[in-house]
């Protein structure tokens, strides 16, 4: 099909508005309205025919001018299909009624649809729809804000520093925006060349729609003035935002964006927070994508692998929301985790109070972005009736809330606003089951406006002289199947057969013809018909006006209405950690500032819930100590085979710090935690081919990020680190980064490998403990117990792993003789190669780590396999004769 654009002589009235539409936004696909369709020409209409599966069609005989179209009322769906794949919708949209007009239609672009702008309706309810701004300034400044449209969610940070380029893109990681504007002049310009530090804008691939503004958008002279203009004030510090001039050049980025694709007024947001990332539990992206704290790690997986569908107890978006933030940004002081404790321990104790307060919030709606589509006249009488019944639930709330004692309970009772007056002053208004749209008449309440009331009267009356008429009319013709109709053409008209129609009378006067019929009017019908269309259009103004009222009244108190949305999200969130623990027997975790974790008998809260819904029986328990002081262990090396359980523990240990830090019960016997500040991962193998970076440059970035930035205060994880390259330089660095957590650092490790000679540091470091996750050898293989004991592990049991993995048995037989044939060779090229090198260490006296050899492994594993007690005397003096002897051989 051809796609020529007509000459300007060629274009009708229509096209001329359509052209001029599309060159405001030529970067848009343009929804034009023309009836009850939206239609799209051109290039438009090839790419969503494309995108959305429709049928291309043509607006001229020889098809050189495409166009497809989409039901008006059925837009929503295929708006939101397109914006999910990254494009960018334009509405055109009819300005005047087309009954009141003579000439063309006026048509205007009304608003601006982006991935970031538009409220997806498969958006779930606990999820964000983040639009972010990132901006970096001279002198190494990086600001980042971002907000959700759909509940007014606003904040902003910044970064500084060599590293704030990577830690501003960490951070955009951790959120996970839908789309991100920035600078035009890219984010690889000059101005994001921060000490090298461009490099790490590989963490924006992950964001869907990346789109560039003008640069003067983003710039002091012309953000910070728009800021304080929006919110009404004469200086950024009362939002919190004085003295951080990126943060705020970030959000006056967002403000102009939201104006300049329509938004409407954004009357419900009503502030910017500005955070610091250091006011909470820090995780990086690394970990949350790790942890699977909030979406699988790999895409495409179900959300069941995830802490926040194991811990989402919650009864309402806004505390399904919290939950997902908690998880993300854990408290760090004590004060705030304990009052949260304190909170949840008193509900968990009282079914009958605890189940109060859940109950009351069965009713509860999307309260903040309810408030969203009003303050963006987007929310029609169904929605404002949702909302009226969303808040008739909160004075039942604050009553059940009141009845507990704990003091986060009764702070949260004391600024829980109901909100009555609101609630009032909607159901006064609006009838209790309205029409969906204001067409179908009816929407406001009976004695609200006399004048209505009377053009309604009025309207019902001229309906029931139309019946008179036509029961009237018919006695009068004898046309017994005589019609008093309506269409939106003729209006009312009398219809008769084409077999009466000799019958009408001589006063009809004819108004259409058919096949079948004909159809009449009167000089009475024509003065009924002015009437009762009359009062409807203007009854329908009339409600329209005072719906507009009701909702700046509503706007009017949007500050409190969000207000009141963050308290129910709170009183959620903490009945929700107190079902959980009621239900599933967690426990209330210690806190407090020492260098301590601890726990007893602690389960995987995600592990544990799948294996019984699963029925695949009982999580092993496991226990655990750490401490970062003297005499520690600070580090504890674990060792075992492959799928023993490892990273399981490792990823327990995390979440269950997570978990109490947020203040939530855990599932232990016991646990007891000196605060953590950071959290850091390095699990699994990963690569990104795309950027050039392979599977142990991956490792590696993220090793060298652990150690450039933990702190002593922090928990460090890292698991099979230098498995990516070759034996002895994976082991050498795998031996030096432990030695640099314990004698640098000082964070509380756990340290995951197979590299056994590591093992042998627990003689060299005084705070480093060994330990292995357990295997039963028997006739048939190995048998994993799941279970963490102290000591090392003396074997690695890959090839049995393979074994149970269903490698063929000719393979397995064959690993097991290359195995031995090496293990023979290393051990003689090893005792070739001490030769060699003697005299050279002997004359440098440097370190010679024959830890390192099998030779010495070997002999530590008879050691451990001897059965000390059933040994006699002789036996154990030819054992340790024996083994004299190949140490002599070895060292020879």
């Amino acid at each position: 099909m051809a796609n020529e654009l007509p000459s300007e002589a060629q274009l009708t009235p229509v096209m001329r508005q359509y052209f001029a539409a599309k060159q405001q936004h030529p970067d848009c696909l343009m929804f034009c309205r023309i009836g009850d369709f939206y239609e799209l020409f051109y290039e438009d209409a090839i790419v969503a025919s494309r995108e959305l599966q429709l049928t291309l069609t043509a607006r001229d005989r020889e098809k050189k001018q495409p166009m497809c179209g989409v039901p008006y009322h059925a837009a929503e769906n295929y708006i939101h299909r397109l914006l999910r794949k990254g494009y960018r919708i334009a509405l055109c949209e009819q300005m005047e009624d087309p009954k009141t007009t003579k000439t063309i239609v006026r048509r205007e672009v009304t608003r601006v649809l982006t991935p970031g702008t538009a409220v997806d309706p498969g958006l779930a309810a606990g999820e964000s729809c983040w639009l972010a701004s990132l901006v970096a300034l001279k002198g190494g400044l990086v600001g980042l804000s971002v907000i959700d449209l759909s509940t007014g969610e606003f904040r902003a940070t910044e970064f500084s520093g060599p590293a704030a380029w990577a830690q501003a893109v960490d951070e955009i990681g951790r959120i996970r925006p839908v789309e991100m504007i920035y600078a035009n002049a890219g984010l690889l310009g000059a101005q994001a060349r921060l000490d090298g530090a461009a490099e790490e804008t590989g963490g924006l691939d992950a964001i869907r729609t990346k789109t560039p503004v003008d640069d003067w958008v983003l710039t002091a002279e012309h953000a910070l003035p728009l800021l304080r203009s929006h919110f009404r004030v004469h200086s950024l510090d009362g939002l919190g935002l004085g003295g951080h001039e990126a943060a705020a050049i970030a959000a006056g980025g967002l403000v102009h964006y939201l104006k300049a694709t329509k938004q409407g007024a954004l009357e419900h947001i009503e502030g910017v927070r500005y955070y610091e990332r250091s006011g909470n539990l820090e995780l990086d992206a690394v970990s949350v994508r790790n942890l699977e704290l909030v979406e699988p790690l790999f895409s495409g997986e179900s959300s069941q692998t995830t802490l926040f569908y194991t811990m989402d107890c919650c009864c309402t978006p806004m505390g399904k929301r919290l939950l997902r933030a908690t998880l993300l940004r854990p408290a760090v002081e004590v004060v705030e985790i304990e009052a949260r404790l304190e909170s949840v321990a008193e509900a968990a104790g009282d079914l009958r109070r605890r189940e109060a307060i859940r109950r009351s919030m069965d009713g509860v709606l999307d309260l903040e972005r309810l408030l969203g589509r009003v303050a963006m006249d987007s929310a029609g009488p169904r929605e404002v009736m949702a909302l009226a019944g969303t808040l008739g639930c909160l004075p039942a709330l604050r009553r059940a809330v009141g009845d507990m004692t704990a003091a986060r309970w009764q702070e949260l009772y004391a600024a829980l606003d109901p909100l009555e007056d609101l609630h009032t002053m909607i159901v006064a208004a609006i009838v209790d089951e309205p029409p969906i749209s204001f067409a179908d008449g009816g929407v406001i309440r009976s004695g609200v406006n006399a004048e209505l009331d009377e053009l309604r009267e009025l309207s019902k009356s001229g309906r029931q002289a139309l019946v008179a008429i036509e029961e009237r009319e018919r006695a009068r013709t004898g046309i017994g199947s005589l019609k008093v109709r309506f269409n939106s053409v003729f209006g009312y008209y009398l219809e008769i057969t084409k077999a009466n129609a000799r019958s009408v009378p001589g006063d009809y006067e004819r108004k259409q013809t058919l096949v079948n019929a004909e159809r009449f009017t009167t000089p009475e019908l024509k003065d009924y018909e002015q009437k009762i269309l009359t009062a409807q259009e203007r009854s329908g103004e009339i409600e329209r006006r005072l719906f507009s009222e009701l909702r700046r009244q509503l706007l009017d108190s949007a500050g409190r209405m969000r207000e009141t949305a963050r308290r129910v999200a709170e009183i959620d969130l903490l009945a929700s950690f107190a079902q959980l623990a009621a239900l599933r027997g967690w426990v209330r975790p210690q806190i407090d500032t020492t260098s301590v974790l601890e726990f007893i008998h602690a389960r995987h809260p995600v592990v544990e819930r799948r294996m019984e819904e699963s029925g695949a029986g009982r999580f092993v328990p496991n226990s655990l100590y750490l401490d970062a002081a003297d005499p520690g262990p600070a580090v504890l090396l674990m060792t075992g085979p492959n799928m023993g359980g490892k990273s399981t523990y490792l990823r327990m240990a995390a979440l269950l710090v997570v978990m109490a830090q947020c203040g939530s019960f855990v599932p232990a016997e016991r646990m007891r935690l000196g605060l953590v500040d950071r959290i850091f991962t390095r699990i699994g193998a990963s690569d990104n081919v795309a950027r050039g970076r392979s599977t142990f440059m991956v490792e590696m970035t993220e090793t060298a990020a652990i150690l450039n930035t933990a702190t002593a205060k922090s928990l460090v994880l890292l698991d099979e680190m230098g498995r990516g390259t070759a034996t002895y330089d994976g082991l050498s660095l795998a031996w030096a980064t432990v030695e640099h957590l314990h004698e640098r650092i000082g964070a509380r490790t756990l340290f995951a490998t197979h590299y056994h000679e590591l093992t042998l540091l627990a003689d060299r470091l005084a705070r480093l403990k060994n330990v292995r996750v357990t295997v039963k050898e028997t006739n048939g293989g190995i048998v994993f117990l799941h279970t963490v004991e102290t000591g090392a592990a003396n074997k690695s049991y890959g090839i049995e792993v393979a074994r149970l993995a269903g490698l063929p048995q000719a393979v397995i037989g064959r690993a097991r003789e290359v195995l031995r044939i090496h293990e023979k060779a290393e051990v003689q090229q090893i005792e070739q190669d001490k030769r060699g090198r003697r005299s050279e260490a002997e004359a440098s006296g440097a370190l010679q780590l024959t830890m390192f050899t099998p030779l010495s492994q070997r002999i530590v594993d008879r050691i451990d396999e001897a059965q000390i007690d059933s040994l006699t005397p002789l036996e154990a003096l030819n054992l340790l004769a024996e083994l004299k002897r190949e140490l002599k051989a070895g060292a020879a």
